[in-house]
Parts: C-alpha cells; structure tokens; sequence
C-alpha cells in the first residue's frame, strides 16, 4: 500500500521557538516597528542607501543564521526518515528545515534564502556570512565584489515576484499531495498562502496548525490552534501511526 504524500507548508511561526520573530502574530515585527517594513521591500532598498544601512545592520544583529531547528523543524525531518513521503514548502528563509535534516531536494522555499546573498546587477551569490563580516568590518553597504553592484538577500522581497519555476513544482505537490499541512502561516501571503486551497481543490486533507485564525479554517478538514512546538510533533506522530 502506498504512503500517502505529505505536503507542509511552513510560515513564520514554526522558526518562533528558534527565537526568529514572526511578522504578522500579536508580537511580530511588522506590529512593532511598521517602519521595519520598509528594510526588506524592493523599492525602497534599491532606491536609498540608508535603508540598506540599516538592513544589513538589522541582519547582523538579528542572530537569525546562529539560529537552531526546534522540535517543529526535527518532527518534520523524523517524519521524512520515517519514509513517509514529504515535501516541505516553507515562506520561511532561515534554511532550519535543512539543518534538522530535511534532504535539499524535498524543500522548496518559496521566499529564497536569507543564508546567500545575491548580486542585483551581475546575479552573482556568495554566503550571507561573508557580507556579514564585511560589515563587521565597518562597510555599511557593501558592494559586489564581482561586479560593484548592490548586494541584497537572496529572499523574495516586498515588490518581487515569487521563482515561478519554484512556485510551479510548489503548486504540483500541492495538487499531488493527499495531506496538506499548513503550519505557523498566516495564510495571508499570496501566492504561497494559495497553496492551501489548491491542495484542497485536489481532494487533500487540509489541516492547520495556526494560533491565530486564517483564511482557510473554513476549509480544512482540522484546525489546531495549540503551541506549534507540541502540536505539529504530535499531528505527524499521529500520520505515522495510521500510515506506517
């Protein structure tokens, strides 16, 4: 008997236990500070040299690439040993999937990655560590060392589109899949939010694991709304049972 396929998109709430803040929750950084928006939009960052100042001193004193998987992340990557067959699409681009040890080729980001960064003129990448040090080093804006251009993360800002060949394999599992969990997302963010739905027009079962309520409650089949931390690890505990 075949496993049945396991789609799980992950937001920003599966990283909160690793001390990466969320965006849109009752503490997330958007409440905070609106103006923190700005720091990751495409527009502004291209247009002011200030804005990328302060971006990549927020980069160098946020942590977030010192940070580890949680039992979220690990329940994830247990479940992929276990041969279940999964297929992770995450919003988030902190890599933590991989560090708990989901394989590369089973994890889609669909925002990049914040671990490379990029080049906006020549598109050359090199490790986000290296522009770090850069900075440490006392340049606040530092430059492509290829080509002189303007570097940025390698993640899809505010005002960018989605990698529409990344979204297109992201929306073929979400068509395959016959479990779609969406997890610590607020659903909210679109095109990677529409994922959900898509996997429920195709006959999955649709569960969420979110605190706070989304779009697409009224559509799943289960909605959990306890600590990501315990909830999600006993969810897929609960798949393996029924589909060793």
């Amino acid at each position: 008997m075949n496993r049945p396929l396991v789609a799980i998109l992950s937001g920003a709430g599966v990283s909160t236990d690793s001390g990466i803040p969320d965006y849109r929750g009752p503490k997330g950084l958007w409440r905070k500070d609106p103006e923190a928006e700005k720091l990751v939009t495409y527009e502004y960052y291209m247009a002011d040299p200030e804005i990328r100042r302060r971006s990549w001193l927020m980069r160098r004193e946020s942590g977030a690439l010192g940070a580890e998987p949680n039992t979220a992340h690990r329940a994830v990557a247990e479940l992929e040993r276990s041969g279940v067959p999964v297929r992770v699409l995450t919003q988030n681009v902190d890599g933590l999937h991989q560090l708990a040890g989901m394989p590369d080729r089973k994890v889609l980001e669909l925002h990049g990655t914040a671990r490379t960064v990029e080049c906006t003129r020549c598109h050359a990448r090199t490790p986000m560590d290296d522009a770090l040090a850069r900075v440490d080093d006392g340049e606040d804006d530092p430059a492509c060392l290829t080509c002189g251009g303007i570097l940025k993360p390698a993640t899809v800002m505010f005002g960018e589109h989605l990698d529409p060949v990344v979204l297109g394999q992201a929306a073929d599992i979400a068509k395959a899949c016959q479990i779609f969990i969406a997890v610590g997302t607020s659903l909210q963010v679109h095109p990677a939010a529409g994922l959900a739905g898509v996997a429920a027009d195709h006959g999955a079962r649709l569960v969420i694991v979110n605190a706070e309520p989304t779009p697409y409650d009224e559509r799943a089949d289960e909605v959990l709304r306890e600590p990501i931390g315990t909830a999600l690890p006993e969810l897929l505990r609960r798949l393996h049972t029924t589909n060793p």
